[in-house]
């Protein structure tokens, strides 16, 4: 409310009951807000689901950059490999299969780590 004296005038006196009201009005719709516990829980809601979709899109990032860096270096283990001295039976590499089982392998684990931590 204003502090300012008492108006006089019957105009001016309206005119001060509107601003009171339309103040009062503003409380009350401030007040509503902050008491409101379902909108403010599904707010609460909104942004922890926001934050973990957030993180496991990192977790993700880094299980494709992880697995990336295993298949680069698979790749060069086996070239080394070829070029190596060894005999043909020890000079076998590692099926390309069993590199991407263990790249999904370790894609999934990260992932069903950052939801389990999420919950």
């Amino acid at each position: 409310m204003s502090q300012s004296p008492t108006p006089t005038d019957p105009q001016e006196l309206r005119a001060e009951i509107e601003r009171t009201r339309a103040e009062l009005g503003q409380t009350v719709e401030q007040l509503a807000a902050k008491a409101d516990v379902k909108t403010r829980a599904k707010q609460a809601v909104a942004d922890a689901a926001g934050q973990a979709q957030h993180k496991l899109a990192g977790a993700k990032d880094q299980a494709v950059q992880a697995a990336g860096l295993v298949k680069g270096k698979a790749l060069t283990a086996k070239q080394q490999l070829a070029d190596s001295d060894l005999p043909a039976p020890m000079r076998r590499p590692v099926p390309l299969a069993a590199i991407v089982a263990a790249a999904a392998a370790l894609i999934i684990t990260v992932v069903v780590v950052v939801r389990r931590r999420s919950s």
